[in-house]
């Protein structure tokens, strides 16, 4: 029985390889952590030890720059598909540490629309759900692989060679 092309689209899985999944996770964590250790750098990293000084945070020194340091090459492997558990190790504690200190207070939802005026929409403070969608991404790719045009995929079909 021949299935309609609805049914085939419809339904998950998409009839695509099942490890094309792992591309847009792979480019919107990458990017965005990369992003985000980026702005820390451009705004200067004394401005987000200060923050981290402020909310109480020991050794916010040496905390900032690492903080810095696992979003940009963090981020860079999980672009790569390299070494995908070990890098989402230290960027999870990243995200469970802005969790707890910075995002809880402000409920969930990470989009809080408070007002809208000539100059535009005004937001809230930001809550876990973004960081909570990153963990997310991350998990799902040590679980389920880097996908297709990883560096981890290339070694693992190297190994098999060898």
């Amino acid at each position: 029985m021949k299935t309609s092309l609805f049914a085939r689209l419809a339904i998950a899985p998409l009839p695509l390889p099942r490890d094309i999944y792992a591309l847009p996770l792979r480019l919107i964590i990458g990017l965005g952590f990369m992003e985000h250790g980026y702005a820390k750098l451009a705004r200067g990293p004394d401005a987000f030890i200060a923050i981290l000084h402020s909310i109480g945070m020991p050794f916010a020194g040496l905390l900032g720059w690492s903080t810095v340091a696992i979003e940009l090459i963090g981020g860079l492997l999980i672009l790569l598909g390299a070494f995908i558990p070990l890098a989402a190790l230290p960027m999870l504690v990243v995200l469970a540490v802005a969790i707890f200190t910075v995002h809880l207070p402000n409920g969930f939802s990470s989009i809080k629309l408070m007002s809208y005026d000539a100059m535009g929409a005004h937001f809230g403070q930001p809550g876990y759900e973004t960081d909570l969608l990153y963990a997310a991404g991350l998990l799902a790719l040590c679980i389920g692989g880097a996908g297709p045009w990883a560096l981890d995929s290339y070694w693992a079909s190297r190994r098999k060679q060898g």
